[in-house]
């Protein structure tokens, strides 16, 4: 899996609006979180928030749910959740999304 296709990956779900018919769902945001996290910083690195910061545990749960995964894997995962949710879409952009990674 080549870092091209990760960063691709991650400049379209950065670029996805809110309200567009490619629309992750809460855990599928959470998985992408999680591996974008473990890709570019490595293990979790930050204490948990607090009790009443409930989207922040979430996400330093989802984060060290994956320690130890090597940076390889995480930007493999990342990539294969991305196509698998752009090939359920099955859009024109969705099509062109897929050949942009397939390309990069």
């Amino acid at each position: 899996m080549s870092k091209g296709k990760f960063e691709k990956a991650v400049a379209i779900v950065q670029s996805l609006p809110k309200d567009g018919p490619i629309k992750p769902s809460q855990d599928e945001q959470l998985y992408f979180y999680k591996y974008y996290k473990q890709a570019t910083v490595g293990d979790v690195n930050i204490s948990r928030p607090g009790m009443m910061d409930f989207t922040g545990k979430a996400k330093w749960d989802a984060w060290d749910s994956v320690k130890g995964t090597s940076q390889e894997e995480a930007h493999q995962k990342y990539v294969e959740k991305l196509l698998e949710i752009l090939k359920k879409t099955d859009t024109e952009e969705s099509k062109k999304f897929i050949a942009e990674i397939e390309a990069a």
